[in-house]
């Protein structure tokens, strides 16, 4: 067994045997539990990192493929199912995004989580989601994929919900919303299961189509599969079902509104799971079906409409998300909507690659700004947390002024800001997230162009927003109020404040170094997908590249100007939405969430209302109806039965003769 090969299986296994010890380890003591829960997640990492040099490495044929046999050759599986992991440059790579972050998250988590009472059930979790997420990642297998698909999902409701308790006196630290959407963590939990859940059925269903129709859901198999063009349309049905897997999984239009009320779980969880790892499982998805659909639309003109659909699916979620993130009230609900934007930005970038020749701008794009997103995004949550944790208040107003009580988390929370607002030349956010902009120009998709660059503009406007109420200008009175009754804002201790730094200075390092870092990932993606994809085309991409930056720079600097004159000088004031019926009605539309979240209720409620009344109709209209006709069928056959024991012979003669008679009719019939 080579190297890669004990990386690869072991980073994933490890993490899981973890979670495992992890209820044995808090019988011994809760610092060797807590510790070692910290050390797997640390092993898991090395494991992870060990595979890097792999990317350097000239003349390597991809994907490196190590596999054993589960269950032999049967219908319609043509090879049977195999266990086994592929290695090549988009798993090693969000491999390492879930390791490394995940091992900065544990450490935040000693600090952030110190003193719960069920911190067993919360390392058990931890760890057992590292396990499944980097299972799912190093899969060959659409089958095996799915156990950690799964595995992640129940991970996410149990810590969604972790403080299921649902205690109202926490409601300023653990709900989420306000007035009648405001919901405790264990609806959250369970409402982000049944979500997540509807696009995996409707995933399944688009798999076992393309089962039926390959023969086989191992990746490596299915790149080098022919198909029928003239089953095109179904190939392309089949496809659409299965990207709903990702929609629901990433959350997508219109399976959206899940992660906001995901933040009702710890901060640490939304770190993980609802920004930097999980959420990103349908990108990834997306990604590693990519090539092979890629490959298939070049004889099945109708597939290129899947990545249309993919494109546009990523668009307008980017931009709706970020106009919801503009009027959120709650700190890590605005990070939750950016969440939302960023991910379509990536689904953008894929779906936009794949009707272009230059296939690799978009797909190169898509995975930079899931590193690049993960690092920023991570360091934003574990900031908004160290603000939660002082503070005690989730509210937006509640804060202000927090810049002189929490130095560190400031600077560090701002530098992560300009980050995910696209900083020009400095920061990691810009280079990536230019280049998934740039995909769609390149694509030809002018009007897709535009609403990511209007996006990009409200991304600096809601961003400014929340730095400004969090940081800057005077303390808000819920702050002052607890500073009377002698509560004391403070910073996080340095076990919280040293993983977000190195969150934050990797975003700059790699921002600084970002012209380079874009050109090393696209030869590294051209030289692995140019092995079986025959296609590529730079097309004006130099001229794309610069008017994409122009924008980009202009759009950046309008949106922290405006922001900073209404939120900071104020030369605009805000109540101008008051004054405006239009602004009003738009305001509150948005507000709620576009009334997409009283969607899901009103469909969700109706489904179970009408569900019920179809069952009631069937146990109480047919079930006990057939018993009570039962029980009278037997009760009348027995009337007519008793009257041939009446004790009189000649109705006992009668019916033995007629008896005989029955009997004779049968022979003869069997006879003739």
């Amino acid at each position: 067994m080579e190297y890669w090969e004990i990386c690869g299986w072991f980073s994933w296994i490890t993490p899981i045997i973890g979670a495992m010890l992890i209820p044995l380890l808090s019988k011994i003591g809760s610092k060797i539990r807590d510790y070692g829960s910290v050390f797997f997640s640390f092993l898991a990492m090395i494991f992870t990192v060990s595979l890097l040099p792999l990317l350097f490495q000239e003349n390597i044929s991809w994907p490196l493929h190590s596999t054993y046999s589960w269950i032999p050759p049967l219908q319609p599986f043509r090879s049977g199912i195999n266990i086994g992991i592929m290695i090549d440059p988009l798993s090693i790579i969000v491999a390492n995004v879930v390791s490394i972050i995940s091992f900065l998250i544990a450490i935040y988590s000693l600090g952030y989580m110190h003193g719960d009472p069920s911190l067993t059930r919360y390392w058990f979790f931890i760890d057992f989601f590292i396990g499944n997420m980097l299972l799912l990642v190093l899969s060959d297998n659409l089958i095996q994929m799915l156990f950690g698909w799964e595995g992640v999902g129940l991970c996410s409701y149990a810590l969604i919900g972790f403080w299921y308790r649902d205690s109202r006196k926490d409601w300023l630290k653990c709900w989420v919303g306000e007035g009648d959407e405001a919901y405790p963590p264990s609806h959250c939990g369970l409402k982000a299961f049944i979500v997540t859940r509807l696009g995996d059925v409707i995933m399944l269903i688009g798999a076992f189509i393309i089962l039926s129709l390959t023969g086989t859901l191992n990746f490596i198999e299915l790149s080098h599969i022919n198909l029928d063009p003239s089953q095109g349309w179904l190939i392309l049905i089949a496809l659409i079902l299965l990207f709903f897997g990702p929609i629901g999984k990433s959350a997508q239009l219109p399976l959206t509104e899940w992660i906001p009320d995901a933040m009702a779980g710890p901060t640490t969880v939304s770190a993980l799971i609802h920004a930097a790892t999980m959420v990103k499982a349908g990108v990834y998805l997306t990604a590693r079906l990519f090539p092979i659909i890629f490959y298939w639309s070049i004889n099945i003109p109708q597939l290129s409409l899947f990545f249309i659909f993919v494109m546009w699916i990523g668009v307008l979620t980017a931009f709706i998300a970020a106009l919801q993130a503009i009027v959120s009230t709650e700190l890590k609900k605005v990070l939750a909507y950016s969440t939302i934007s960023q991910l379509g930005y990536m689904m953008m970038a894929l779906g936009a690659g794949g009707i272009s020749d230059a296939y690799i701008i978009g797909y190169t794009g898509g995975v930079f700004h899931l590193i690049s997103h993960a690092m920023f995004k991570a360091s934003l949550f574990l900031a908004a947390g160290s603000v939660l944790h002082s503070v005690g208040s989730r509210f937006l107003r509640h804060f202000g002024g927090l810049r002189k009580d929490m130095p560190y988390t400031f600077i560090l929370m701002s530098i992560a800001a300009l980050s995910l607002m696209g900083a020009p030349f400095i920061t990691i956010g810009f280079w990536s997230k230019d280049m998934t902009i740039e995909s769609t120009l390149i694509s030809g998709q002018y009007i897709a162009f535009g609403l990511g660059i209007l996006t990009a503009f409200l991304t600096a406007f809601y961003t400014t927003r929340m730095i400004s109420l969090t940081f800057l200008g005077k303390k808000g009175e819920f702050i002052k109020e607890k500073e009377k009754k002698g509560h004391r804002i403070h910073e996080s201790p340095m076990v919280m404040i040293i993983p977000i730094a190195i969150l934050v200075l990797g975003t700059v390092i790699f921002g600084i170094t970002g012209f380079y870092l874009k050109d090393l990932l696209e030869h590294i993606f051209h030289v692995c997908l140019s092995q079986y994809i025959p296609v590529y085309g730079k097309g004006s991409l130099e001229e794309n590249a610069m008017l994409t930056m122009l924008l980009s720079i202009i759009v950046f600097f309008l949106g922290i100007s405006l922001g900073y004159i209404v939120y900071v000088s104020k030369n605009i004031s805000s109540e101008i939405v008051s004054k405006s019926p239009l602004l009003t009605k738009t305001y509150n539309f948005i507000l709620h969430r576009m009334y997409l979240n009283r969607l899901y209720y009103i469909v969700a409620n109706g489904v179970i209302i009408g569900a019920g009344k179809i069952l009631h109709f069937l146990e109480i209209g047919i079930i006990d109806k057939a018993n009570y006709l039962t029980a009278e069928i037997f009760v009348y056959l027995s009337r007519v039965i008793r009257y041939l024991h009446t004790g009189m012979l000649n109705y006992n003669i009668i019916g033995m003769l007629l008896g005989i008679l029955v009997l004779i009719a049968l022979l003869l019939s069997l006879g003739g």
